[in-house]
């Protein structure tokens, strides 16, 4: 069975390839702007199905292919932030931010095409952010990493080390929670352990 990825997250590959998976990435090229004005959970969910399909729909996929997609949202005072795409948006993010919680909800939609079946999953996990001071949110944004994920931040890189406590799953804040997406293989009817690579 191959397993691929409909997403082009560097964070989310290396989170299946560490848990002994070996995706095949394909991006689904959805126009994400097509899902403004949803909800943060609900933008997530959709964003998730929504690229899922696209792949899942080409013809030049395995037979036997599970595809995965996902997408996150940063929920804070119940408004949706994505990428912030530019360093001055990055840096009004984490003056947001700081010294508070938000929530990132991370759709996750897993398609058998084989089978033409279909489950998804909404997993949120609580954030805490330290109370950085503007040079330390300067040197963060400086870096370019805030500016491509979802809220401004990351838990494995640069960001790490302001994010003070989580309250939920921390795959999850890196963008594919792996409890939830072996619950997701096995409701579609496949073994999570067969998914693994061979030696």
């Amino acid at each position: 069975m191959e397993f691929v990825l409909a997403s082009a997250s560097p964070a989310r590959l290396a989170t299946l390839t560490g848990a002994g998976l070996d995706p095949l990435v394909i991006v689904s090229g959805v126009d994400e702007s097509a899902l403004d004005g949803l909800a943060p959970a609900e933008l997530a969910l959709r964003l998730a199905e929504l690229k899922c399909r696209a792949v899942a729909a080409r013809d030049d996929l395995p037979r036997d292919a599970l595809v995965l997609g996902c997408d996150s949202v940063l929920e804070l005072d119940g408004e949706a932030l994505g990428k912030p795409g530019t360093p001055d948006e990055a840096r009004r993010r984490w003056q947001r931010m700081r010294g508070r919680s938000g929530v990132l909800h991370s759709g996750h939609c897993l398609i058998d095409v084989a089978a033409s079946r279909e489950a998804v999953r909404l997993v949120s996990t609580t954030v805490d952010f330290a109370d950085v001071s503007d040079a330390e949110i300067d040197a963060y944004v400086a870096t370019g990493e805030p500016l491509h994920v979802a809220g401004a931040f990351t838990i494995d890189g640069f960001g790490g080390a302001f994010v003070t406590r989580i309250d939920g799953d921390h795959h999850n804040v890196v963008g594919v929670s792996l409890p939830a997406l072996r619950e997701l293989v096995i409701g579609l009817g496949h073994q999570w352990t067969h998914l693994w690579r061979r030696p």
